[in-house]
């Protein structure tokens, strides 16, 4: 887990500010109960974290969107308190899963256990049946733990023993991991990256907002009051924001623009394996989503810019001569956008 001693105490922090709405256009779905909501969200978990707006928005989207997210950032960035406290802005359940090199399949999805009384197999669920799941250090999980979240990622159900069981709704995935360790750590096969909506990036805070966080930690003897932070959406509550994202306008040149920007992955001389239709839907619902958290009923190219780095970078892999001279995921997506003619 995280160092928590980097963030600042309820009592000492400015929440932060809500998204506002876009001026200069009246939007045709009434999106106040979603900018409420979503502003007290932000307003909750910025009691205890010190800045990351971006990140949370992308979060946020992620949530809309329905989607999985891997959070990858050095120790002590706050990407599982981060975590954590999304997940006690959403009042359904919760479970955290440490990864660890000798985790089986079995300690994440569930066993079957024999009754001698009843003479018969009894399913008992593992920690992957939440609503919210946070797994910390994903990568530290050998390649048939991994497989086991597969099914459960994409398809929502857990096949065991030939029955098959349902996740209930909402069902999200948070995934951390530390990109600097090699020792100890299995790199995640494409098939589960390919899963995740977004790989979001987190990175240091900026001078201020240390000397903020230090102010905070000095202030308030180090506590980090987790219990500061109060459920505002339930499960029907997501599911009606969720309802209103899918009914978003999306124009024919914006579907045509993310097909555009997505096949552009396939020809690029500097990759060596471009993004599939899955990244296109990503960038579809993610785009759809983020519109909405900024209060507009249509999705424009620059909500789809937006996100293009946070889906494509974990879908795209360099090839070996581009990795050699320094070249990163970001860079080549940043010189696709630029390559695409944007819609008017």
């Amino acid at each position: 887990m995280e160092n928590e001693n980097t963030f600042q105490p309820a009592e000492n922090q400015v929440a932060a500010p809500a998204a506002a709405v876009e001026p200069g256009f009246a939007p045709r779905t009434d999106f106040a109960r979603l900018t409420a909501q979503t502003a007290e969200i932000r307003a909750e978990i910025g009691k205890i974290i010190v800045g990351q707006a971006d990140l949370l928005e992308l979060l946020l989207t992620a949530v809309l969107a329905d989607g999985h997210v891997l959070l990858e950032g050095v120790p002590g960035v706050a990407k599982t308190l981060m975590a954590k406290l999304l997940a006690r802005t959403l009042e359904v359940p919760f479970s955290r899963i440490q990864f660890t090199p000798d985790m089986m399949p079995s300690d994440v999805l569930g066993t079957s256990v024999f009754r001698q009384n009843t003479g018969e197999f009894e399913f008992r669920r593992g920690p992957i049946f939440a609503s919210v799941v946070l797994i910390d250090e994903i990568n530290r999980a050998p390649a048939k733990t991994q497989s086991a979240l597969f099914e459960v990622m994409e398809e929502r159900t857990v096949t065991q023993d030939g029955t098959t069981y349902a996740m209930t709704e909402p069902f999200l995935v948070l995934a951390t991991q530390n990109p600097i360790e090699q020792e100890g750590t299995y790199r995640l096969p494409e098939a589960q990256l390919d899963r995740f909506l977004f790989k979001l990036h987190v990175g240091y805070p900026t001078l201020a907002e240390e000397v903020q966080i230090l102010t905070g930690h000095h202030g308030g003897q180090g506590s980090t009051n987790l219990e500061a932070v109060q459920p505002i959406l339930s499960a029907a509550d997501l599911a009606q924001l969720r309802q209103q994202v899918r009914q978003q306008r999306v124009e024919a040149n914006i579907l045509e623009y993310i097909a555009k920007l997505v096949g552009q992955t396939r020809a690029h001389k500097a990759l060596y394996l471009g993004a599939s239709p899955r990244a296109s839907l990503a960038l579809l619902n993610g785009a759809k989503a983020l519109a909405a958290l900024r209060g507009r009923d249509f999705v424009t190219p620059e909500d789809v810019q937006f996100l293009a780095p946070s889906v494509l970078r974990h879908r795209i892999m360099l090839t070996p001569e581009r990795e050699m001279e320094g070249g990163t995921p970001d860079e080549v997506v940043k010189q696709i956008i630029q390559s695409v003619e944007v819609p008017r």
